[in-house]
């Protein structure tokens, strides 16, 4: 875990020193190589391009693609309700919550920093809701706010704690773990459980409402369109610059590609309940974070201090910045995770953000790919990781085998996913693409 603190002046070029100068050049020559066979080849220099990525370590999400595959097929020939639309239909609900709070995870991941107290502030802002809702009696959407905003404070206290007193994320989260969760259980009081009407709209949102066939096709239309626009003003504008750019034949292709991808899901979703418009919210946040990471000076910045926090404050970059607002950030999509899973079950106790949602929030970012080493990883990490969790929980509960299996099998697959992930960094770093 890299901390804020300065380098003293006499490890400071050590610690802090980015690649060797070999390396750094092998890795501006590959992607301008990249580049000359995607502009001059088209389709097949992209294909070229992705092969050798690949063999040089570079593999991004294609094992969890792969490993979630292997997990439908699996499940699939042992049980075949698992992959019924029904089915399909709950997992994607299950997977809301816990992958809100996931996004979170993958933020401070790709500081190289670690928020173990995401699950007890999900309980805490669930408390929150219940209390001020229920007992309270405040209107729901102020009962709302007030959870979010703990969310917020608890993020900046842990950034005040990390920036000024360089204290170790893992040391301050995990005493929020126990402070918050105390916490919660004085918020819940005496009776440690309150149910939230079944008639109020968050109850409705998470249980009930899902998507009209026409309005899940037509935003699977918008965002193709918004992608291909997005692809298509990129190109132009490296075009302009005098850049290598993507041809529009290739953007055409991707566009279609994901056009299939998105509509054959959303067709067979339809085919019983739809798409549930609580895991629409959970792919609108994972698409708008991963907009703001690859599209913003923010974004950049913190892949740049997640790589080399030293070489970014050099670059100018305000580290103490960018460490605060991902804290928080990390905090509040707990907080609203909290009040997704409290709006599921239609209840808050002194259970709520307990049981394997803090370890399932962070095991699903690593086995998503966000890498533990900092720099490395998107918002889709999060998507992809829940997908693979509840998919491993579904399927064992199909077939009626006990929970101490789950957490095993959940275990191999998160060891698997950190092995993969510190051999493919081996291999960037021997062929100069770290």
């Amino acid at each position: 875990m890299t901390t804020p603190t300065t380098p003293s002046p006499s490890s400071s070029s050590e610690s802090a020193a980015p690649p060797t100068e070999t390396v750094r050049l092998a890795a501006v020559a590959a992607d301008l190589q990249d580049e000359r066979l995607i502009q001059q080849h088209g389709i097949g220099g992209a294909i070229s391009s992705f092969r050798r990525r690949v063999r040089a370590g570079d593999i991004g999400s294609l094992p969890v693609i792969i490993g979630l595959l292997v997990i439908w097929v699996a499940f699939s020939l042992l049980n075949p309700n698992f992959l019924s639309s029904t089915n399909l239909v709950n997992l994607t609900l299950q997977c809301a919550a816990v992958g809100t709070i996931s996004i979170g995870i993958v933020l401070v991941l790709l500081l190289g920093e670690i928020d173990l107290s995401v699950g007890s502030v999900s309980g805490l802002s669930a408390a929150i809701l219940a209390v001020g809702f229920v007992n309270l009696e405040w209107p729901l959407v102020l009962a709302i706010l007030a959870a979010l905003a703990a969310g917020v404070v608890v993020g900046l206290l842990y950034g005040f704690l990390y920036t000024r007193f360089g204290v170790p994320s893992f040391v301050i989260t995990l005493a929020g773990l126990l402070g918050f969760l105390g916490l919660q259980l004085w918020v819940l009081g005496s009776t440690g459980s309150i149910n939230i009407p079944f008639d109020s709209w968050i109850v409705q949102f998470a249980q009930q409402t899902f998507l009209p066939d026409w309005l899940s096709y037509l935003l699977v239309v918008l965002t193709v369109l918004a992608y291909a626009a997005l692809r298509y003003g990129t190109s132009r504008r490296r075009t302009a610059a005098g850049l290598s750019a993507l041809p529009v034949s290739s953007i055409v292709i991707r566009s279609a590609a994901l056009l299939v991808v998105l509509t054959v899901p959303t067709w067979y979703l339809n085919q019983t309940r739809g798409v549930g418009a609580m895991f629409v919210l959970f792919l609108a946040l994972v698409v708008i974070m991963n907009f703001f990471l690859t599209r913003t000076r923010w974004g950049r910045a913190v892949y740049a201090v997640g790589g080399n926090v030293e070489a970014a404050r050099r670059a100018g970059i305000n580290v103490t910045q960018i460490y605060v607002t991902v804290f928080v950030l990390c905090s509040t999509f707990a907080a609203l995770g909290g009040l997704l899973a409290a709006g599921r079950l239609a209840a808050a106790n002194q259970g709520s953000g307990g049981g394997d949602t803090n370890l399932n929030a962070i095991a699903a970012a690593v086995i998503g790919g966000a890498s533990l080493f900092g720099g490395r990883g998107s918002a889709f990490s999060a998507l992809l990781g829940i997908l693979v969790i509840q998919s491993i929980s579904s399927g064992l509960t199909l077939l009626n085998l006990d929970s101490s299996i789950r957490y095993m099998i959940t275990g191999a697959v998160l060891l698997l996913a950190v092995i993969v992930d510190s051999l493919s960094r081996r291999s960037r770093v021997s062929h100069g693409r770290a």
